[in-house]
């Protein structure tokens, strides 16, 4: 419900300036409440028209959103004074796809299937802060079997890796060092392949569901990370030899794209960004989740503020990372047990094997349903089709994003579907800071402060 705007009682209180002069130049229309009026920003045809009459030499061009270096479909209009950016303002939209109202009108399953749609780059975090949101309004946080958490925390940190070499890889290119490009995404494919090799799918997996994961992991998968994971090593040994100390990279990245640790708490800027400036917050460490607590690893740092601090803490991330898959696979090999919570009201068939007719799902489970009870079946369709109920409340759960802080909001009304479903994507906290990174830069160094940024504009815009 809205209420419409007096603004002859607010000029009254303040005492200042009279309707008339506040209003004068807003849209005013007659309503049951009384005169609503609709104030404009200026148009950027009018700032054009005020530079000419000023006789001005600003130049106000549009950097995408079909720009190379703009990740997708970011716009950002920028207003030179030659080559130097005096003003950035960011448009967003372009991408919009509507998953959080799309998420209302789906089961709470289902949402997981929406959800890891949003940052394509990220997307079992997408998936851990939605279900750990579920789960906590079902009230089975502390039953979601051990291996399963294991498993999540394995998937995470993979995805973190493949985040972060995208990152630096496209990076490089975007300063025209094509070789940082094949280089990361050379690497990347190894760890996509150890994806899929868990999940059926390289990206969108939907493998994370409330109460678990969707199956186990398969055979064989020892032998498949002995393969991949000294590739991913020595590429990223590669990788920063390649960049880390070269002199046109720094040139390029030191000092440019400066954001302070003030900045970055007063524009809400979280991950790679903040830990850049020195401040060691990682919700990891600071806030656990998934038993991180009980896991051996650093939160790397820079003191730089800027672009080459950035991704100084990426590559510090990479090793870490690469830390903690170790001992999640020394994990996996001692914890046995389901990877689904055993309550059949909630948890979906998780021992999954294909069967002969190319169909996922346990045999023994398809010969109950299917041939021994016909109770078992009528709940199998019931589960599939109407989903479980989750009883009403809200919660908000938050996990440690390749990007920053991932934020989840979840309303339940009682019902089998999120009443309302709300992400706060580090992306789009952290695409606020780039008017202050590229302001007083040139044009070169807009094309750098985004990169050091690297928002996704799926996760973004949503």
């Amino acid at each position: 419900m809205s209420t419409a705007f007096d603004p002859t009682a607010a000029a009254g209180m303040s005492g200042e300036t009279t309707t008339e002069d506040v209003f004068a130049t807003a849209g005013a229309t007659e309503s049951e409440s009384g005169r609503v009026f609709t104030a404009e920003g200026g148009d950027w045809d009018q700032l054009v028209a005020e530079a000419v009459a000023n006789r001005d030499e600003r130049i106000i061009v549009n950097m995408g959103p079909q720009h190379p270096s703009t990740h997708g479909v970011l716009r950002m209009v920028l207003e030179l004074d030659g080559e130097y950016v005096t003003e950035c303002r960011i448009a967003i939209g372009y991408l919009h796809t509507g998953i959080e109202k799309t998420m209302e009108h789906r089961t709470w399953v289902q949402g997981t299937t929406l959800c890891t749609r949003m940052d394509y780059l990220t997307p079992l975090f997408q998936e851990l802060g939605y279900c750990l949101g579920v789960e906590k309004l079902l009230g089975i946080t502390d039953q979601v079997p051990e291996r399963a958490t294991i498993m999540r925390v394995l998937l995470c940190e993979l995805t973190r890796i493949s985040s972060h070499l995208v990152a630096i890889a496209t990076g490089g290119l975007e300063l025209g060092a094509s070789t940082v490009m094949e280089f990361g995404f050379r690497d990347r494919e190894c760890v996509l392949r150890l994806i899929e090799l868990i999940t059926g799918l390289r990206m969108n997996n939907a493998f994370i569901r409330p109460g678990g994961v969707s199956q186990d992991m398969p055979s064989g998968f020892q032998e498949a990370f002995d393969a991949e994971l000294p590739k991913v090593r020595r590429g990223l040994r590669e990788l920063e030899a390649l960049i880390l100390e070269n002199p046109i990279v720094k040139g390029r990245m030191c000092d440019v794209a400066y954001l302070d640790v003030t900045g970055c708490m007063a524009l809400g800027v979280t991950g790679p960004i903040l830990r850049a400036t020195g401040m060691p917050y990682d919700l990891r460490k600071a806030l656990p989740y998934c038993g991180y607590e009980t896991y051996d690893f650093d939160v790397p740092t820079w003191d730089s503020s800027d672009a080459y601090g950035r991704i100084r803490v990426r590559f510090g991330e990479i090793h870490e990372s690469l830390r903690l898959i170790d001992q999640c696979l020394d994990r996996l090999h001692q914890v046995g047990g389901p990877v689904m919570v055993t309550d059949k009201n909630i948890g979906w068939p998780a021992q999954l094997s294909v069967g002969a007719d190319g169909q996922g799902n346990s045999l023994a489970h398809i010969k109950e349903i299917m041939g021994d009870s016909m109770e078992s079946l009528i709940h199998h369709f019931k589960l599939v089709t109407e989903g479980f109920r989750v009883p009403p409340g809200q919660v908000y759960t938050r996990v440690e994003s390749a990007k920053g802080e991932l934020g989840c909001h979840l309303v339940s009304d009682g019902g089998t579907r999120p009443y309302r479903a709300h992400f706060r994507d580090p992306g789009f906290n952290n695409l606020q800071a780039a008017a202050a990174m590229v302001e007083g830069g040139t044009v070169a160094d807009t094309v750098v402060a985004v990169a050091s940024i690297d928002p996704v504009l799926g996760g973004v815009d949503r």
